[in-house]
């Protein structure tokens, strides 16, 4: 009997095992977390991790994922997740909204802190349970610049970081920029006493200073910081005190992680904007952004990358040492020593069957009525006035692009006796850049927006336009590292491409040049009209490989 109930659990094990797919491998790859994901801001509770990234213009904001081993990660909500909680307004600008948060944990309580860029500024919102619901946002008054952080002190006092700088000297050199504190009440959300200025940055002629996280560390302080911005030449610098108030002195060992010397044939470029984190175990590691390069050009973003941490008591005392022996990011390392914990896959295939939309997919800007529906295994969007093309909120359901190489491929119906109605399929960076695969009137058309520099008016071009009539049609986009080819028929089995390959740098960072990432969703549209019509939408599957 007991030879039996061994044999038993031992295929149980592996059954358990073949459902997530994967074995506890020795490695892990980076990044953690594919696509558009940057700014990432990490804590731990207990044996659980919770980790939080910039939106920007998205909607739902905030993502928060949580993970047991610190590889596998799983979205589980949204701080900004009802839209009355803030509006994003029409009008909000590309790679505006919600920049770079911090998450921390204090006595039950979990804290977001992060900026509303064109709108309101910082604020802060708590939860007893991450995955929501999540408090309305306290707006902290006299709170100048972005990227806040909070910090508790052994004797339970909260004090605010932030990036700017608060002493007048700004504009003393191009980008100068600093980190500032300041004591705060987490809980109203008020800033108490006086602010200090604690640094410009790690060398002279420092630029952006950013993106602080304050830590005690052996009974010293720890300043860790991003600075040189956000593109070639991102860093990662600390500062070092004895005492909370400062001075804050620039560690020897600075920057402490960068790949700005290593040129932009690099495989993994742009690094920066860390945070920390410890285990159970007592080890640290930092998550931060960065992106990969194909060939020569950014397509997914800035995406959240793991890396080792070793504490060190040097000459300026404790200092960090990013992935000891190599100093730089890894597509592949050792994982950290905890137990190996999958999480469900993002499903390929979205049917449509469920009461209301996946974690994965997201609006431009806060919708501010429900102009989609579920129902019957379809997604129903209303044809409304605002296009993808417009600083709005359109009718438009996406999902974050993940791979260099993939395959996004929709089924809908739609008829419409107007010049001015039409639906589809998008691939979209900002207003100004994207691609938009639609059913039109007796027609399917492939139209391209750019919007050069990305200032100035731009006219969205036809590229190519064949006869349809059917209510019924099925849109395939199929993205080959820079290249993308749409294609439209009625079923999955009889697609036919529809112009030409395009340039999918159209997307890249080299050429939108923004903060924000790539998405590719389904789309309807009245242009510019009021509509009673909808498009009805089957299905959608998005999957790849890098």
């Amino acid at each position: 009997m007991k030879s039996v109930l061994i044999v038993f659990c031992f295929f149980a094990i592996s059954f358990c095992q073949d459902i997530f797919g994967q074995k506890a491998p020795e490695n892990y790859k980076n990044p953690i977390l594919s696509g558009f994901y940057p700014d990432p801001s990490i804590c731990r509770v207990g044996d659980t991790y919770y980790m939080v990234n910039s939106s920007f213009e998205w909607w739902p904001g905030l993502p928060i994922h949580k993970s047991k081993d610190l590889v596998n990660w799983e979205k589980i909500g949204y701080g900004l997740h009802r839209p009355d909680q803030i509006v994003y307004e029409d009008g909000l600008r590309n790679s505006n909204g919600i920049f770079a948060p911090t998450i921390r944990y204090h006595e039950g309580t979990f804290y977001i802190i992060t900026t509303m860029v064109g709108q309101k500024g910082n604020f802060i919102i708590t939860a007893k349970d991450p995955s929501g619901p999540w408090s309305n946002p306290m707006w902290i008054k006299d709170a100048p610049g972005i990227d806040p952080s909070l910090f508790w002190e052994d004797d339970g006092k909260c004090y605010y970081t932030g990036a700017g700088v608060v002493d007048g000297t700004q504009g003393e050199w191009p980008g100068k920029n600093g980190i500032w504190m300041q004591e705060i009440d987490p809980d109203k959300g008020i800033l108490l006493g006086e602010k200090k200025q604690l640094t410009y940055g790690h060398a002279s002629n420092a630029r952006w200073a950013e993106g602080p996280h304050l830590f005690k560390i052996n009974g010293e302080y720890l300043l860790l910081i991003g600075e040189g911005g956000t593109g070639e030449y991102h860093a990662v610098t600390v500062f070092n005190s004895k005492n909370l108030w400062g001075p804050y002195i620039p560690n020897h060992a600075n920057p402490v992680m960068t790949h700005r010397h290593l040129g932009k044939t690099h495989p993994i470029g742009q690094t920066g904007h860390a945070d920390l984190v410890q285990t159970q175990n007592g080890d640290w590691w930092s998550v931060m952004l960065a992106k990969r390069h194909v060939d020569g050009f950014v397509t997914l973003a800035r995406e959240t990358f793991l890396a080792k941490v070793i504490m060190t008591q040097q000459e300026s005392g404790v200092t960090p040492i990013f992935n000891p022996g190599v100093g730089l990011l890894q597509s592949e390392q050792d994982r950290p020593g905890l137990p190996w914990t999958p999480v469900p896959e993002i499903p390929q295939r979205d049917d449509f069957n469920a009461d209301k939309l996946g974690l994965q997919w997201n609006f431009l800007r806060s919708p501010r009525y429900e102009w989609y529906s579920l129902n019957n295994g379809q997604l129903k969007l209303e044809l409304r006035p605002g296009q993808v093309t417009q600083l709005v909120n359109p009718s438009f359901v996406a999902q974050r692009t993940r791979h260099f190489n993939y395959r996004a491929t929709t089924k809908f119906q739609f008829k419409t006796k107007k010049e001015n109605e039409k639906a589809g399929l998008v691939i979209y960076r900002r207003h100004g850049n994207n691609y938009q695969l639609l059913k039109a009137k007796d027609k399917v058309e492939l139209v391209k927006a750019f919007q050069k520099d990305n200032k100035g008016e731009f006219i969205p071009e036809v590229l190519a336009s064949v006869p349809y009539k059917n209510e019924a049609l099925v849109l395939s986009a199929k993205v080959d590292g820079l290249k993308v080819q749409f294609y439209f028929g009625e079923s999955e089995k009889d697609l036919k491409p529809i112009g030409e390959s395009q340039d999918y740098t159209l997307i890249s960072d080299e050429i939108a040049q923004r903060f924000n990432g790539v998405y590719v969703g389904v789309y309807a549209t009245s242009m510019g009209e009021d509509s009673k019509n909808e498009a009805v939408f089957d299905w959608f599957e998005l999957n790849g490989s890098d």
